[in-house]
């Protein structure tokens, strides 16, 4: 199936072989993405009635559809329709919650190529009507997470667009971020962290 941008560039997946090698991180952890990390936290808040909180689908329009049988169908070709905001959103104690969750091989630095303009721009316009946004970012080398607040990234950003570093050391993150200490259940429990600094 081709699925392309909203400019019409084609999607091209990454490899079996690289995915296999970005996900085998760790023994106790071995295929785990941050975003499955995430989504096994989520259900594990919807399941103890925590919260509320999903991965939001990918806007696609479909183009092209084979039928190679009266049973089934097989997407052809698709363009991402707009692109897409955040990972996350949803509520918790009445708070809208909605943010961004990324992943670096880096072991010094998170590159902020890994978040686009109009991610952040969601993320600001969340804030302003007193939603929760943040990301949460996962340096998976040293399998070491943080919750990094919107206004501590939008700081980086702006530095960034005044010709500064192009990224965010982790002295910074250890400085300006929370880090999450996996644990048991949930293994990566952000809302505590949501909870400390919205209470």
């Amino acid at each position: 199936m081709a699925i392309r941008y909203p400019n019409g560039k084609l999607y091209m997946p990454k490899k079996e072989a690289e995915t296999k090698k970005r996900k085998d991180y760790s023994f106790s952890n071995r295929g785990k993405t941050l975003e499955d990390e995430i989504s096994d936290a989520n259900e594990y808040y919807l399941t103890h009635e925590i919260a509320v909180i999903y991965k939001k689908p990918i806007p696609i329009q479909v183009v092209k559809v084979d039928y190679p049988s009266r049973s089934s169908a097989v997407i052809k070709e698709a363009y991402y329709r707009t692109p897409s905001t955040t990972d996350f959103n949803g509520v918790f104690e009445g708070k809208y919650i909605d943010f961004e969750a990324k992943e670096t091989e880096n072991r010094t630095a998170f590159p902020l190529k890994n978040v686009h303009l109009h991610q952040v721009e969601h993320m600001s316009k969340v804030v302003k009507q007193l939603g929760i946004s943040f990301l949460l970012v996962r340096f998976s080398t040293v399998d070491r997470y943080f919750y990094l607040p919107f206004d501590q990234l939008q700081r980086f950003w702006n530095r960034m667009i005044a010709g500064g570093r192009k990224s965010i050391a982790l002295a910074e993150f250890e400085e300006h971020a929370i880090e999450i200490m996996p644990k048991y259940a949930p293994r990566i429990d952000y809302l505590k962290i949501v909870n400390d600094l919205h209470a």
